[in-house]
Formats: C-alpha cells, sequence, structure tokens
C-alpha cells in the first residue's frame, strides 16, 4: 500500500508474491502468485508482460529469486532496483553465517531452552540438537526434520513489545536464534531478549550479487522509479 502511495500513479505496478504463506495480505492492483520457474520462466514472463523495470523487495534471505532476477535483468538489459529494509544491529550478539553454524553455537555454547525464529527453511539444521525449541513459524513446517525436543507455534507478525517480553519469561528462553531480516515488525523479540539478558545469535544477511543497486525505503525505491527514462 505504501508503494503504491509512493509511485506515480501513471506508472503501472505487477506485484508478484512466492505463494508460500497462505491468506497473504494482497497489494492493490495486479497480483501474480508463485514461482517463475527459474531462469528460464522469469526471463519468459519479462518479456511476456513487457516489464519496463524490476524492484526486488524479497525478503533478504530469499536468495535464489533475487540471483535469478539479478541475472535476467542484466541479460535483458532491464534496469533493477533491490529494496531491502534496513539490517538490525547486531549489538552483542553472535553473528553466524548460516543455519548450520548457528546449530553449532547453540550446541557450544550449551544453550538449553532456545526460540528459534529462522522460518521453516532453517529448522532441519536444528534437528540433532539436545537443546530444547519454541519455534515460531508462519505456517507448519512441511516433512522437515523437527528437533527432539520442540514447541510449534504458528503466528504472524507483526509483534509488540511486551508480548514477546511475556513470552521469552514465560518459556524460560535463555538464547533466541534470528535472522537479520531487519524491519519494524519483528524488531521487538530482539529488544525483549535485550532487556532480559538473553542470548543472541544472529544469522547474517547474504550478500546481494555484485554491482546491484540497492535502497532501504520504499520512498526511495519510487523515487528511484520516478527517474527512469520512458521506454
Amino acid at each position: 500500500m505504501r508503494w503504491r502511495k509512493s509511485c506515480n500513479p501513471h506508472v503501472e505496478i505487477v506485484s508478484s508474491l512466492a505463494g508460500r504463506v497462505p491468506n497473504p495480505a494482497l497489494p492493490i492492483g495486479p497480483v501474480r502468485i508463485g514461482g517463475f520457474g527459474g531462469v528460464e520462466g522469469l526471463r519468459g514472463w519479462l518479456r511476456e508482460e513487457r516489464i519496463d523495470a524490476v524492484v526486488d523487495a524479497t525478503h533478504p534471505f530469499a536468495v535464489t529469486i533475487t540471483a535469478h532476477a539479478a541475472q535476467v535483468c542484466g541479460e535483458l538489459g532491464l534496469p533493477y532496483l533491490v529494496l531491502a529494509r534496513p539490517p538490525w544491529d547486531p549489538g552483542t550478539a553472535i553473528i553466524a553465517v548460516s543455519d548450520i553454524e548457528a546449530a553449532d553455537v547453540v550446541a557450544e555454547q550449551g544453550y538449553s531452552r532456545v526460540f528459534l525464529t529462522t522460518g521453516r527453511s532453517g529448522i532441519a539444521a536444528f534437528a540433532n540438537s539436545d537443546a530444547w525449541f519454541l519455534i515460531r513459524v508462519v505456517t507448519a513446517p512441511d516433512g522437515t526434520a523437527l528437533p527432539r525436543r520442540h514447541k510449534l507455534v504458528l503466528s504472524r507478525g507483526p509483534y509488540g513489545y511486551h508480548d514477546e517480553f511475556a513470552l521469552l519469561r514465560e518459556q524460560r528462553i535463555d538464547a533466541l536464534v534470528t535472522k537479520n531480516s531487519g524491519g519494524k515488525m519483528t524488531r521487538a523479540k530482539l529488544d525483549a531478549a535485550a532487556a532480559l539478558g538473553i542470548s543472541v545469535v544472529m544469522i547474517a544477511r547474504p550478500l546481494l550479487p555484485a554491482g546491484v543497486a540497492a535502497v532501504d525505503s520504499v520512498h526511495r525505491a519510487a523515487m528511484w522509479v520516478a527517474g527512469l527514462p520512458s521506454r
């Protein structure tokens, strides 16, 4: 919604959603849902729809679609911009570069009750851990190996500070494992963990493809679109 209010009304915007989350909040205007079928599928869709420019506003950890989009836009000569929410300041968090490394940190540090908020794709890395996990995801894992001891919570943000504080305290959490997704919607868990003296293991963001332009706000993305030459 903010994106459409910021853009020139004469610019036609087509939104694309991965389709992994049921009943998503849909933006105004044309929306396609589902994957593209790899590089070839994305290339074909961009050509068929006669797309003039691409703003990649996917999750900071959605490395596959970002790599594909950067490659295809480069091949087709399409302007391409990544809109990435500002990352969180890790503070005193232990930094890991992958889910597997984060699982190793949990084992090495001897954490016993872990709040895991890395999303469905990262859960399997903790399957052999001896710790107990409070796992919060939007949709239930399908065929994913889960830790032997865990509690699964299906929930969708945003989350408030007081609720996160109460959750961490009631569940006697001693470590929070999260990805550096950034933004305000899920920031509260970090603030609550800091207030309770809970350790944080933060998975660092993957690097963007070389040479890709990026901005950190909807307004700047809209200004970029406004500055594009007519095609």
